[in-house]
């Protein structure tokens, strides 16, 4: 299994234990790579759910819950990737919020297969020429 970078809906799939698959599919990755590797945007993203409608409680499980997990940073070559890849989607009419570039754009400088259900707006990204890898972890392979 390619190491992979998990967007938020995968890992809110696996938080919920939403998607047997999905769960499956991340117990062989922890087994294989000895941890989940998610983006320093996710994080937030998924802080920012609980935050919002005031899950204090889930929100304290989540953070214990990633301490064994690698959070990558939003660094400088990610914001100029990312504020490429929001460029060109924007000029393209093709827009698709800021957090999924800015997902994308961590993995692509880290050279890692994203992880995601959302294939579509990424598949956008490829379409411009980005070197972004897809695997669908909703699908069986």
């Amino acid at each position: 299994m390619e190491q992979s970078l998990l967007d938020t809906d995968i890992l809110s799939e696996i938080l919920k234990a939403k998607n047997p698959l999905v769960v499956e599919r991340a117990r062989q990755y922890q087994v294989e790579h000895e941890h989940l590797t998610i983006s320093a945007i996710t994080l937030m993203e998924i802080v920012k759910g609980f935050h919002q409608v005031g899950r204090a409680d889930a929100l304290k499980k989540f953070l214990a819950h990633i301490q064994s997990s690698k959070v990558l940073a939003f660094d400088q070559l990610c914001a100029e990737t990312a504020g490429r890849i929001y460029g060109d989607l924007d000029r393209t009419g093709q827009t698709v919020g800021r957090a999924d570039p800015m997902i994308a754009a961590i993995a692509i400088q880290h050279k890692l297969t994203l992880a995601t259900g959302n294939t579509e707006h990424y598949q956008r990204i490829q379409k411009l020429g980005y070197p972004l890898k897809l695997e669908n972890w909703r699908e069986a392979k």
